[in-house]
């Protein structure tokens, strides 16, 4: 995201050590140091930036959105309060919808933990919108791919999939789509503001996969029921598969105007030089 914003006079990012703090300065913004799971080292962030850009997930230990809470309660110690803040969240508040049709109306049901996190942080987020007059945006994204995010690795090992017709309705964003539209948010997005980021895609799971193997000569996954699909994968990969979900993304095309850099995953894959990309330990 940074080379889009690049060249602005003052880009701050938090990091929490030396090595990040180096990789930021490379891309041209100023370290801050600080770590959100330490709130005491967050009182530097008080006042300092007219917009906040916050994509860090939640603690996996812990209840809730910590990060985010102390977040806003460094912004709002400060003597003057951001006037926008874009956060990223996921399309997982969404819970298994069995396959409908949804947009941004659907009432949130998370059926884990961790989407119950993120709906913990989108609360605190739209209070303290509501609260300060600060211009909160929410970008509940699905799964974000990339040449080097790919699961190849997932299908190198075999891991099977669920028969046909049994397979979960999926949802994409490339990674530099989903970095556009933060800042496309920033630009248009309106105050306490839901909005799906997601591409123009409909596909199940094994369609999705079916596409992968044909553009990079890997043989098809099994197909298997799903009683045995879910003895055979992990706990991470079963909480993605298990919920089956097609998210409208209108809302986010007629208020920002822009079209995907690509609108689909198999456009995505027609874009890709003859070689392989990198391998990715995706889910």
């Amino acid at each position: 995201m940074v080379p889009l914003i690049r060249g602005n006079p003052a880009l701050f990012a938090l990091c929490r050590d030396r090595v990040s703090a180096a990789h930021w300065r490379s891309l041209g913004a100023t370290p801050v140091m600080g770590d959100l799971d330490k709130p005491a080292t967050l009182r530097r962030l008080s006042g300092l930036a007219h917009v906040v850009f916050h994509f860090a997930p939640p603690a996996p230990d812990r209840p809730g959105d910590p990060r985010t809470r102390d977040l806003i309660g460094a912004l709002e110690r400060g003597a003057s309060l951001p006037h926008a803040f874009i956060y990223i969240s996921t399309t997982g508040v969404y819970g298994d919808c069995q396959g409908a049709f949804i947009d941004e109306c659907r009432p949130v049901r998370p059926l884990t933990v961790r989407a119950a996190r993120r709906v913990d942080a989108e609360t605190r987020l739209r209070a303290f919108g509501a609260r300060t007059g600060c211009r909160v945006s929410i970008l509940r994204a699905p799964g974000i791919y990339a040449e080097e995010r790919l699961p190849l690795e997932r299908m190198q090992r075999g891991d099977p999939l669920p028969e046909a017709g049994s397979d979960p309705w999926t949802n994409h964003i490339h990674a530099q789509d989903l970095a556009q539209a933060a800042l496309d948010a920033l630009r248009r997005g309106r105050p306490n503001r839901v909005y799906n980021v997601v591409d123009d895609s409909r596909l199940r799971l094994g369609e999705f996969h079916e596409l992968l193997a044909r553009r990079f000569g890997l043989p098809l996954p099994e197909r298997l029921p799903l009683a045995d699909v879910r003895r055979k994968i992990s706990e991470i990969t079963w909480s993605f598969w298990s919920e089956s979900r097609q998210i409208s993304n209108e809302r986010i095309k007629r208020e920002f105007g822009r079209a995907w850099y690509y609108p689909t995953f198999a456009s995505f894959l027609d874009s890709l030089a003859p070689e392989t990309p990198k391998e990715s330990s995706g889910n």
